[in-house]
């Protein structure tokens, strides 16, 4: 399997173990009194599998960002000219019109 589909894998499984424990965290801790909202409604688990999934796809796509930006960068010369470039400013002279600098 190449490396970048196994990085990516990785990063989304442990996006998802990242959100089951934010999820359960939550529902432990009753914040915003979730656990009774899920608990007591006949179809509080399709909320708590979609607050489980919605957060699983923010959290693994976060983790992959931040394994992508963590690569290593080479920042070795690759070629190219790498000399300054000197630029001599000339002025250029601008005509004007006398009768349109007039004030009424």
């Amino acid at each position: 399997m190449p490396k970048l589909i196994s990085l990516y894998i990785r990063n989304v499984l442990f996006g998802f173990v990242l959100s089951g424990v934010f999820v359960g965290t939550m529902l432990y801790l009753n914040i915003a009194n979730m656990w009774h909202l899920v608990s007591s409604s006949s179809m509080g688990w399709v909320a708590a599998v979609m607050l489980f999934m919605f957060n699983g796809i923010v959290f693994a796509g976060v983790q992959f960002a931040i394994a992508i930006m963590r690569m290593e960068k080479d920042d070795e010369p690759k070629g190219g000219k790498r000399d300054p470039l000197i630029v001599e400013l000339q002025p250029i002279a601008i005509p004007v019109d006398e009768d349109r600098n007039r004030r009424p």
